[in-house]
Order: C-alpha cells, then sequence, then structure tokens
C-alpha cells in the first residue's frame, strides 16, 4: 500500500492557475500544474512520483507507438457543496481499466497504485477544480507500452500517467447524429469492451466524414448486419420509448460506461423502467415515426447526459421531440448532478471524497 507520503514530489516552479480563463476551457487542452507517473519494470510496479506537467522523455521504439498497446480512462472531480472535492465512482474506473489491460496483454495495476495517484494527484492540484455549475476537473489516468523493441510481443515495460484537466460541459448543444452503416468501430472478438487507443484512431475518419456532413456525431452499428445500435461516438446510447428507458446492452463489442450504469442505476431508483437489450435500427426509426420515442441521448463521462436532437439514417432524417420537453432523461440528469456536486445526500456511496 501506498500513500502520498511515499510518493516523491517534485513541485513546479510557477503555477499556470492564475493565467488559465475559466470561461474557456477547451475539453483536453488545458491541463493543471503536475502529473502522476509510475513505472512497470522487473515484474514490479515502481518510481511513484508527482511531477510539474510536461514532456515525458522515451525512446521512438516504444512498442505503444508500433504495436498499440495503450489503454487509459476518464472519470471526474467535483467540487462540492460544503467546498470539498470528490472523485465519482473512481472504483469503477479502476475495475475497467484493469480489464482493459487484461484483454490488451498489458500489466494489471493494483488498486493503490491508482486510487493513491489519484488523491496525491488533486491533493496538490486541488485549487484546478472549478466551482462552476456543470464544470469538472477530468482526470485521464493512461497507460502505454515501453519496451525500446521492435518486436511483436506484449511488453514488459510500462508506463503508467494520470493527467488532470479543468473542463466545461463537453457538449454545448443537442447532437444531430448519423446512423453508420459502412465503418465499424468494433466487431465480435474484437477489443470495442477496451478503453483501448485503437478503438477511437478507427472512428476519426467517419466521423471527420460525417461532421464534413453537418453531424455532431455517428451512432455506431455491429459489424456483421449494421442493423443494431451499438454505441455513439464515445458514449452509450438511450432511448425513452413509452415511458421506459431501452439501451443496447452491454457486449464484447460495447464499452460498460460507468455513466451508463450510474444512469440506469439512477432511473431504477426514481421508478423509471429500463430494458437492456439489442436495439433495432428499424425499432427506433419506427417508434420515432409513431411518436412512442420521445427522448434519445448519449451518456458517458465527457458527454454526461446529452440530448440527441435529430437522427439521420440512409439519407433520411428523423427529427426528435424538442429536449426541452424532455422530463425523464432531465429528471435522472438533475438528481446525478445533485449527487456529484453533493448538494444532495449520495444514498449509492459513489462520492469518494480526496
Amino acid at each position: 500500500m501506498i500513500d502520498t507520503l511515499t510518493i516523491k514530489t517534485t513541485k513546479a516552479g510557477h503555477s499556470r492557475l492564475a493565467e488559465t480563463d475559466y470561461t474557456d476551457l477547451p475539453f483536453g487542452k488545458v491541463f493543471t500544474d503536475h502529473m502522476f507517473v509510475a513505472d512497470y519494470e522487473d515484474g514490479e510496479w515502481k518510481n511513484f512520483e508527482i511531477l510539474p506537467y510536461g514532456p515525458i522523455p522515451m525512446s521512438p521504439a516504444i512498442s505503444a507507438l508500433h504495436y498499440g498497446q495503450a489503454i487509459f480512462e476518464g472519470l471526474k472531480a467535483y467540487k462540492q457543496a460544503d467546498g470539498g472535492v470528490s472523485v465519482f465512482r473512481a472504483d469503477k474506473n479502476f475495475a475497467r481499466f484493469n480489464k482493459s489491460a487484461t484483454r490488451m496483454a498489458m500489466a494489471n495495476i493494483p488498486e493503490e497504485v491508482f486510487m493513491q495517484g489519484i488523491a496525491a494527484l488533486i491533493d496538490i492540484d486541488k485549487a484546478w477544480v472549478p466551482a462552476e455549475e456543470n464544470y469538472s476537473l477530468y482526470l485521464r489516468p493512461v497507460m502505454f507500452a515501453t519496451d525500446p523493441v521492435l518486436g511483436v510481443r506484449p511488453s514488459a515495460t510500462y508506463k503508467f500517467v494520470i493527467l488532470a484537466n479543468p473542463s466545461a460541459p463537453y457538449y454545448s448543444k443537442p447532437l444531430k447524429v448519423k446512423i453508420e452503416t459502412h465503418y465499424t468501430r468494433s466487431a465480435e472478438g474484437g477489443v470495442g469492451a477496451a478503453k483501448t487507443a485503437g478503438n477511437y484512431s478507427r472512428a476519426m475518419l467517419p466521423t471527420v466524414e460525417a461532421q464534413a456532413e453537418g453531424f455532431d456525431q455517428l451512432i455506431w452499428t455491429d459489424a456483421k448486419e449494421h442493423k443494431y445500435l451499438e454505441e455513439s461516438g464515445a458514449a452509450n446510447l438511450m432511448f425513452v420509448i413509452n415511458g421506459k428507458i431501452v439501451t443496447p446492452e452491454v457486449r464484447e463489442t460495447i464499452l460498460d460506461g460507468v455513466t451508463r450504469d450510474t444512469i440506469i442505476l439512477l432511473a431504477k431508483s426514481m421508478g423509471t423502467e429500463v430494458e437492456e437489450r439489442r436495439v433495432l435500427i428499424q425499432e427506433v426509426l419506427d417508434n420515432i415515426e409513431n411518436g412512442s420515442l420521445t427522448e434519445a441521448f448519449a451518456v458517458g463521462t465527457a458527454a454526461t447526459v446529452t440530448q440527441i436532437s435529430e437522427i439521420t439514417y440512409e439519407g433520411k432524417t428523423y427529427q426528435l421531440t424538442d429536449p426541452a420537453t424532455r422530463t425523464v432523461s432531465t429528471a435522472i440528469a438533475k438528481k446525478l448532478n445533485d449527487i456529484r456536486y453533493g448538494v444532495t445526500a449520495d444514498e449509492f456511496g459513489w462520492n469518494w471524497s480526496v
């Protein structure tokens, strides 16, 4: 068990906090003064350090660059109503991080390294946690292979880094999305359930092409038949059909989202029925047209709860109900925010005070 006393700390000589404009926080571009780093060597984790945020020396031959052994997580810290800071559901992100590591044949990380690394980083950069409504400190744990060897095999060494950046809401408006039926995000037997870098790189060209057509994001479909809905961009999908939340079930092609799980648990606690199953494209389109589908939204750590305003399939656009009239997702999102910011009691034990 490590703690903040055994983590070597080198403080930044100058803080950039006073120079940071909190009215202009593009996601993932503004980082706090420090980062946490650790190394996996000789079968163990070592060299726990808090360092000033900045470049990390590495060989251009490291296997992460050539063979893709790189995984990451995303979670958030929130300023509480009482002035404290808490991290939301970090235990779930830790478990998923190691699930990804196992799938990518990488070293697992001990819970104390993951958790105490987060705690130490927030402790030194606590002043960076935004107090504004719907703002947070986004935390990015990442691990990548560091063997300087051009050989196709699992690396024997890894570097683990935790970065932090103050963040405004990821999306500022409801989304216009296109159902993708040519490109594929993930396939059965692949790594779709792992949060690995390659899943995101293969999505970039289709997303750029969709954005050039005027869409905000894509809805991915199954690789085999392209008739089932899976995810939207970097988020899970949810629909309200006849008052019930319907969401694609978690399977090896779909990431087991922490926010997805949170929304499901909150919905059930509030008396809303939830059905997790495979969801046909045609079912969604038919229910939009007959008025049974009243809400569609994307859920994720960055997106939180983001409304979908229209869905386009094979050139035809389906308009959804006005997001301002959506009662189910709006009520759940409010309860989620109230818990995360400490406005209401955390009956689920999700907040971890640091």
